[in-house]
């Protein structure tokens, strides 16, 4: 029983309106879904994606009025995005330059060509060159060319003080593989892989025990979501955890997708995610995102949710 890939990597912000002109002006995704947080529906969860809004493309958002995060260790300190080729990462060099993007300088990690940066609540974020593996799927009305285009998540990098327990977490519980480690700042960081490998399949754990442990807020990650193929293999998981006695939520329907969570002995938040049934399961393709979709069982209080939420704003002032 094997996880394929990243599913999806679900972040903080505190304010909705900027972040949605950033990741779809500024780094051309597509806002494939404008829903809410369905435990707490007075925040919205955006959801940004490839043109198709396909599994493992997602980088979603809820919107909670909280001051930024006190960095730290027992977290998900950075997500990475994967373009095609050293000409994209020069692109995309220049193009975080002009609009006033915090960023470094291309280097290498892990053997592969990375350009680390920030948005503007200070989300660690970086671009890493795939090599083109893998099928890409562009937004038509994207601000950025489609040979350009983030192609979908890469590795995304932990902290812990310790790494037994998340190791045991990673491969006892989700049967990945540790397939090699590097160094970064001086720091040791660990290597694990799910399925077939590869940058969309990935996570990296650095050791940093002299650390704090980080405290969440706007510009924090809040949990890392693993693909899971169908109802079957989602089952098998659920099984797995009762199995082995891990604490988890059970089986939670998000409509789009189904959900497991747990926490790993570190404090950081796992979910295991069905790859379907899909965002267009209540709306068309083309038209993803453009108004406020709700699952089901929230259609009825429609009016009281959308009466709580601003209007998302381009930079050009237009309300989406």
């Amino acid at each position: 029983m094997q996880l394929t890939a990243l599913h999806h990597v679900t972040a903080v912000t505190a304010d909705a309106p900027r972040n949605y002109a950033f990741y779809t002006k500024t780094l051309g995704l597509r806002l494939v879904k404008k829903t809410v947080n369905q435990d707490d529906t007075s925040a919205y969860h955006l959801f940004f994606a490839d043109g198709l809004a396909s599994p493992g493309s997602d980088l979603t958002f809820f919107d909670w009025p909280v001051p930024r995060e006190r960095r730290g260790t027992n977290a998900i300190v950075r997500t990475s995005l994967r373009i095609g080729g050293q000409d994209a990462l020069a692109f995309w060099a220049n193009r975080l330059r002009e609009h006033g993007v915090t960023s470094g300088d291309i280097f290498e990690r892990d053997g592969r060509a990375v350009l680390d940066f920030e948005d503007f609540e200070g989300q660690r974020l970086s671009l890493v060159d795939d090599g083109g593996k893998g099928d890409a799927h562009p937004w038509a009305r994207s601000p950025v060319s489609p040979e350009h285009q983030i192609r979908g998540l890469g590795p995304v990098m932990l902290s812990v003080p310790d790494l037994r327990p998340t190791d045991a977490a990673l491969t006892a519980i989700l049967n990945m593989q540790e397939s090699r480690t590097f160094q970064e700042r001086g720091r040791e960081v660990h290597v694990y892989s799910m399925g077939d490998g590869g940058a969309a399949a990935e996570v990296h754990v650095m050791i940093e025990p002299d650390l704090a442990p980080a405290q969440q807020g706007a510009g924090a990650v809040h949990h890392v979501a693993f693909r899971t193929p169908d109802e079957t293999s989602y089952r098998a998981w659920n099984a797995r955890l009762q199995e082995l006695r891990i604490p988890s939520s059970g089986p939670v329907d998000r409509f789009y997708f189904k959900s497991l969570y747990f926490r790993e002995p570190n404090g950081i938040l796992f979910e295991i995610a069905t790859d379907g049934p899909g965002f267009a399961t209540d709306e068309p393709l083309e038209s993803l995102g453009e108004k406020l979709s709700l699952p089901p069982f929230l259609e009825s209080r429609r009016a009281q949710i959308e009466a709580g939420l601003k209007p998302l704003k381009t930079e050009e002032g237009a309300a989406a």
